[in-house]
Formats: structure tokens, sequence, C-alpha cells
């Protein structure tokens, strides 16, 4: 039972990792990445879903993204959707596709993205502690109910620590690793 516990508390710290890593993968960085955009939602025939799913993306060179649309009708959708976003790219459709140009980064700009990335690391940190907290919640529960023993608990409790520190230092490295980017002239 214990074990189980443990095991969905590992499952849901994970989920949070990959959570934040592909938060932090749209943070751009002045290279031109596909997973800049795909998150992006377009209104598509009264719906809005991802631009992954209606169009390719490419990076034919460094500082330039290619969106090609799978319906010509959808370029319009596209390109206001774009513009809508907090990337603050323009984008540069010729009738077939759109192009983005990734902009040199100022260092203003680079600053500022930093100050983004730990405020995702932090709620990384959150979301990671409040699966701790729930976990807890839960062994505690069972102690009172007496499903488990004190030291079981003990034991249990000292697992789950190991476990939050790991996750912990994984975002720390994460978190480190994108600021290195970013800061990267």
């Amino acid at each position: 039972m214990v074990e189980d516990i443990l095991f969905e508390a590992d499952s849901k710290m994970r989920k949070a990792i990959e959570a934040l890593g592909r938060e932090l993968a749209t943070i751009r960085t002045g290279r031109a990445s596909p997973s800049l955009v795909e998150h992006i939602k377009v209104e598509y025939y009264g719906t809005s879903i991802p631009l992954i799913q209606i169009a390719s993306v490419s990076a034919p060179e460094a500082r330039l993204l290619l969106i090609q649309p799978w319906e010509k009708g959808t370029l319009s959708s596209i390109e206001k959707a774009i513009l809508k976003s907090d990337l603050g790219l323009n984008p540069l459709n010729d009738g077939t596709v759109i192009r983005l140009v990734i902009p040199e980064l100022t260092e203003e700009r680079r600053k500022e993205l930093v100050r983004v990335v730990r405020k995702r690391i932090e709620q990384g940190r959150v979301s990671i502690r409040n699966v701790r907290r729930e976990t807890i919640d839960e062994l505690r529960r069972l102690e009172r109910e007496k499903q488990l023993s004190e030291d079981e608990y003990k034991r249990a409790s000292e697992k789950l620590q190991r476990l939050t520190d790991s996750f912990m230092a994984e975002i720390e490295r994460i978190g480190q690793e994108k600021e290195a980017e970013l800061l990267e002239v």
C-alpha cells in the first residue's frame, strides 16, 4: 500500500517536471525552435486548437521558423494567433507559408526572460511540494486509521522526502541550464 502511494507521488512529480520542461521550451532563446509556436492556440472552424495540429513547423535556419498549414485558408488565423501570442514576433505571410524571423535578443530582454524562467521554476517547485503535502496527508490518514504503524509512516515519510529532494534538484538543474542558454550570447 505504501509503495503504491509513493509510486503515485513519483509519477505525479515526474509529470510536473515534464510540464515544466514543456513550458520552458516555449521561452525563446534567440534560436529558432518549433517548440516556440507549437502550443499557440489557433481559431480553426470555431474551435481553438494547437498550431501543431493544423500546420507543420520547421526551422530551416538558425533564426527562421517556417509554418506551412495543411489548408491555405488557415493562414490568416495562424497569423492572428501568432500576433496575439506573447512571443513578440511578426509573421510574414507570403500566401503559402508563414515565416517567423527570430530577432537577436537584447541584454534587457534576456534578463526579463531569466525572470520568467525563475518564476516558472518556482511554480514547478510548488507543484512538487503540493504532491509531497498530498502524499503526507494520505500517509497520515492511513496511520490514523491504523492501517500503517508509526514506524512504517516514518520510513515512508523519509522515502518521500528523498524523492522530493531528488526532483527539486532536477528542477534546479533544468532551471540553471535554461538560464545559461538564455544568457549565452
